[in-house]
């Protein structure tokens, strides 16, 4: 299994770039806001791969971040959703915004991506209730405000707290800490709200 790639930006193309790992260039396909983020040819990058092994081709797709590649596996995950499609419909939405619409059954939202019509949407929708991490929010619980307290939520999440027991937490502690709280002490105190 390829995990990752560091190497030479070579070329790009709409959908995929070629990076050169030590001479050996790899293509890889990726969305339209990852390619955006790349730069331009000759820069080093580094990119997390999902390889997908099919009997007629092995087709490596590349991630930004550990948040877009846990949603592309999310979406390949639906029946009728392959790993281009799920590229196009993480180049209309980031990962937050697939999660939100996702939790509010927003089939519009999702249909937004070439390729996806109604139907696709509202499967996308039902199978993946609950499994987009940060913003996959239940129990109607709103979205902590800001970087740090999505990071904070994420780490919640990643010690098995449930999505709306971690958000429920890291708002409270956002409130008693204020906007400018930093991750570590978002973290800690939202550890004791979510133990009362």
């Amino acid at each position: 299994m390829i995990a990752r790639l560091t190497g030479i930006l070579a070329e790009t193309s709409s959908d995929s770039a070629v990076i050169d790992v030590a001479g050996v260039g790899y293509l890889v396909h990726l969305s339209a806001r990852t390619l955006d983020a790349l730069g331009p040819p000759g820069g080093e990058v580094l990119l997390l791969t999902e390889l997908q092994v099919r009997e007629d081709a092995w087709t490596l797709f590349g991630f930004g971040s550990a948040v877009e590649r846990d949603a592309f596996r999310a979406l390949t995950s639906v029946q009728g959703v392959g790993g281009r499609l799920a590229l196009a419909i993480l180049s209309v939405l980031s990962p937050d915004e697939l999660a939100r619409a996702v939790a509010q059954e927003d089939k519009a939202m999702i249909g937004r991506a070439n390729g996806v019509g109604p139907k696709l949407a509202a499967r996308i929708a039902n199978e993946l209730q609950g499994k987009l991490g940060v913003a996959a929010i239940g129990g109607g619980a709103p979205l902590p405000r800001g970087g740090a307290a999505a990071d904070a939520l994420s780490a919640l999440g990643n010690l098995g707290f449930k999505p709306a027991e971690a958000s429920a937490a890291v708002n409270a502690a956002q409130d008693d800490l204020g906007p400018d709280a930093t991750l570590d002490a978002l973290v800690r105190l939202a550890l004791k709200k979510a133990a009362k």
